[in-house]
């Protein structure tokens, strides 16, 4: 019915030459899928991730993050049009290395607030610069550009799946849709029911496993039973991907908000987060 993948945030925080081992080690693992984290296209291994999957099983999506310097719902043109750039640049590498899907915060830069609900002007912004990247991934090759609504204090932009469904459709590209996230999920929607069925299938187009605390899925909050039951209904079939973060990361930890383990390595957490879900979709 559903196969669970591994985030690349598991092992490692910026995904280089180094990281390669990754790869094999996700299909030894029994993942179905990998989630590449590409935060800086300009220095990402692709030549080399290219090889490395031709040679083996397995399904292969990324994801991303806007900052400061290409925010789509930025006043600065050049800012905006640095991140339609970007986004740009993903759209080649996914196509060089056969993933169909970039999911993540790709309409606002992450971690930017403002100090206000979201201005009109900011919505038009961030539309219509989408607009351009929709309409390149189209040309290069049929790229879904999944957005992540993600929760209140790491954008004003969007939080919930009813906004990202509004903003797909704003957009107007077949090929915009809508990346759920557990994790963001559980702090901004009042049932995880309506937020599948208000993306449904047209919209709904990738998935991140995580658990309320960022911890290993199936120990804490998240209604699991609930979501892969609403996720049944609605007939999806993209991939879904355990993702998490470990403290000792650099760059990203501020912003996520990681100050303890929840496992002794990311690796054990992913492994027994697979066994755990896997245990609750045979039993749905």
């Amino acid at each position: 019915m559903f196969t669970i993948g591994v985030d690349s945030f598991i092992w490692s925080e910026n995904f280089s030459k180094r990281d390669l081992y990754i790869i094999d080690k996700a299909k030894e693992l029994g993942f179905s899928t990998i989630d590449i984290s590409i935060s800086h296209p300009e220095t990402f291994p692709t030549e080399e991730v290219k090889r490395k999957l031709n040679d083996i099983d397995l399904q292969v999506v990324t994801s991303t993050t806007l900052n400061r310097s290409t925010n789509l719902i930025s006043n600065d043109p050049k800012i905006v049009q640095n991140g339609i750039d970007m986004m740009k640049r993903l759209i080649d590498i996914n196509v060089e290395i056969g993933s169909q899907i970039i999911g993540g915060v790709n309409y606002a830069a992450w971690g930017y607030l403002t100090g206000k609900p979201r201005t009109e002007k900011e919505w038009e912004t961030s539309v219509k610069a989408m607009k351009k990247i929709a309409q390149y991934a189209l040309e290069q090759g049929n790229i879904a550009i999944c957005v992540e609504p993600v929760n209140r204090f790491e954008t004003h932009f969007l939080n919930i799946a009813e906004d990202a469904v509004k903003y797909c459709k704003d957009v107007g590209y077949d090929n915009v849709k809508v990346h759920l996230d557990t994790f963001h999920m559980i702090r901004e929607e009042t049932s995880f029911t309506d937020a599948v069925k208000i993306c449904g299938k047209e919209y709904l187009g990738y998935v991140h496993l995580c658990e309320n605390n960022r911890g290993i899925p199936g120990t804490g909050l998240v209604p699991w039973k609930e979501f892969f039951i609403a996720l049944k209904d609605i007939q999806y079939t993209g991939p879904m991907c355990i993702e998490s973060f470990d403290p000792s990361f650099e760059e990203l930890n501020g912003l996520c908000a990681i100050w303890r383990k929840f496992a002794s390595t990311g690796e054990e957490l992913a492994v027994k987060g697979k066994r755990n879900l896997e245990k609750i979709i045979e039993n749905l």
